[in-house]
């Protein structure tokens, strides 16, 4: 069985990057820009990537004049169908530089888990892949009824990577890596290699929490790397501005070893 290790992650077949609301929303939206630039240094390269991006419900409170994230459903729901449209156009409008196609697919927790539909979202996510489009997730905050959501969008990205037998995830936040305890704590230690059989036992994953737009924060990350590696997906947790510097298989972030390979399974 063949792992990917961190220097490997310049050949791999085919990457999933997650990346969150507040990387991409309000002050940072152009970030949506370096972003793109390193998507398409890899899709020149012949990677196949899949971009899963937060950010429908921040993008579209401007737009409904919304200082704070809505605390009822129906605003939220708003605010997503409306922000949604507008995070397409901007990635679209950034990939144009490369003459790159983005495909929107929007899911819930049914679509990846439960069958047919569960093989017909690998299906359609394969074709796109084949046409060399590159496809652009998120949850279908919508629609989604609570009690059947993915929780965040790193649980999304790491079902996402399983359902495609991705070699590796990387989650993109506005950290550079996973700490000991949250990184402004004294003697926070940067996490660099955690191994597949790791318990991470004593670590304060929980004590960072999300931002004020996303849902999601270093125990979710973990929750999903979890997932991702024991289904043979590597997994790689660094920051939005490192992102070039993961998709080459530099040395940044925190890296998840993959527990197993699938057998039969060619990384080149």
């Amino acid at each position: 069985m063949t792992v990917l290790s961190r220097d490997q992650a310049a050949v791999a077949k085919r990457i999933v990057l997650k990346v969150g609301s507040s990387s991409i929303t309000g002050d940072n939206a152009d970030q949506i820009n370096r972003l793109v630039d390193a998507l398409a240094e890899a899709h020149g390269r012949g990677t196949e990537v899949v971009l899963i991006s937060s950010g429908a419900v921040a993008a579209g409170m401007p737009f409904l004049e919304l200082e704070e994230r809505p605390a009822d459903v129906a605003t939220q729901q708003a605010a997503a169908s409306v922000g949604q449209n507008v995070l397409i156009y901007r990635f679209q409008e950034s990939l144009d530089r490369y003459g790159i196609a983005a495909g929107t697919v929007l899911l819930t927790e049914g679509d990846v888990l439960t069958e047919p539909h569960k093989s017909n979202t690998r299906r359609a996510l394969d074709r796109l892949l084949d046409l060399r489009i590159l496809p652009i997730v998120n949850e279908n905050d919508t629609v989604a009824v609570y009690g059947l959501r993915f929780g965040s969008n790193d649980r999304l990205a790491a079902l996402v990577a399983t359902l495609i037998h991705a070699d590796l995830l990387i989650m993109l936040s506005d950290v550079d890596a996973l700490y000991t305890k949250p990184p402004h704590l004294p003697g926070a230690e940067k996490l660099v290699f955690i191994s597949a059989d790791d318990p991470l036992d004593g670590f304060e994953f929980g004590a960072g929490g999300p931002s004020g737009v996303g849902t999601g924060g270093a125990s979710t990350k973990v929750v999903a790397a979890r997932i991702a590696t024991k289904a043979g997906t590597a997994v790689l947790v660094t920051s939005t501005e490192l992102a070039a510097e993961a998709l080459r298989g530099e040395p940044v972030g925190t890296w998840f070893e993959a527990a197993v390979r699938p057998h039969g399974y060619s990384l080149l």
